[in-house]
């Protein structure tokens, strides 16, 4: 009787690669120019990227070397000149502006350097903004309490420091239970003492909600952290690295 390795077509000993993971976010040959008055700036020159589910990723470079627009693009808030990126089977290069609002409500959370908390509301009032219009929200009890804030919810933003305040727009991208999250330059407005309870947060949100999370900074401390730092320079991603293994973010000194 033949042997089940040769039914199979495979040579004994022979090693079998394991199946490849699917990207979360795939993208091609991204190019984005602006034209700002008789100047064409080229913000990205043929980015090729791929993200994976649950990842933790940090973008590296200085002002100007394209993090922040190939961020948006993955957000869908800008699509690309040339170029294609796909999300899962959704090629968001080709989505009109109400598919991509839809995309970005029902699977992208974006934490940016500024807050922009409703000084009127208190921290839960600003989370339940976004669970009140999210198919399958975490509650803002919830949402608050993942981020170390469980004791903070009815203060308002002007009753909370910095990395508070931070902390719950977190909660706020969160609450909805994304797939994605997108941060930029979260910790730029903060010492490393508070800056490091935000990292805290964002560590636990990518590990307990599997949230495949890309944070962009010009702070090389933080990619010790990552699973994956990439290194973006002139609209290219110019390296990139593994971490063999993830520094906690209160390791973490600036």
């Amino acid at each position: 009787m033949a042997s089940s390795a040769a039914n199979t077509g495979i040579e004994l000993g022979q090693a079998i690669a394991p199946p490849q993971p699917t990207p979360t976010f795939r993208a091609r040959g991204l190019t984005k120019v602006y034209q700002v008055g008789s100047t064409q700036v080229h913000a990205l020159r043929g980015v090729d990227l791929d993200l994976f589910a649950g990842e933790f990723v940090v973008l590296l470079g200085p002002s100007g070397s394209g993090k922040s627009t190939l961020l948006n693009i993955l957000g869908g808030l800008d699509t690309p000149t040339t170029g294609s990126v796909w999300f899962l089977d959704h090629d968001l290069s080709k989505h009109d502006d109400a598919t991509l609002t839809r995309y970005r409500r029902e699977h992208v959370g974006f934490v940016f350097q500024f807050y922009n908390l409703l000084p009127s509301l208190t921290a839960r009032e600003n989370v339940a903004l976004v669970t009140e219009i999210s198919d399958r929200p975490l509650r803002p009890e919830e949402a608050l309490a993942l981020v170390g804030l469980a004791d903070r919810m009815d203060h308002f933003p002007s009753q909370l420091s910095g990395g508070e305040q931070q902390r719950v727009a977190i909660a706020r991208a969160v609450a909805k239970r994304p797939d994605v999250l997108l941060c930029d330059e979260p910790t730029g407005a903060l010492d490393a003492r508070t800056g490091s309870a935000v990292l805290r947060a964002l560590e636990r949100v990518n590990r307990e909600l599997g949230a495949t999370t890309a944070v962009i900074t010009h702070n090389a401390v933080i990619a010790d952290m990552a699973d994956r730092v990439l290194t973006m320079s002139g609209g290219r991603i110019a390296g990139e690295r593994r971490n063999a293994q993830r520094a906690a973010p209160e390791e973490l000194t600036w």
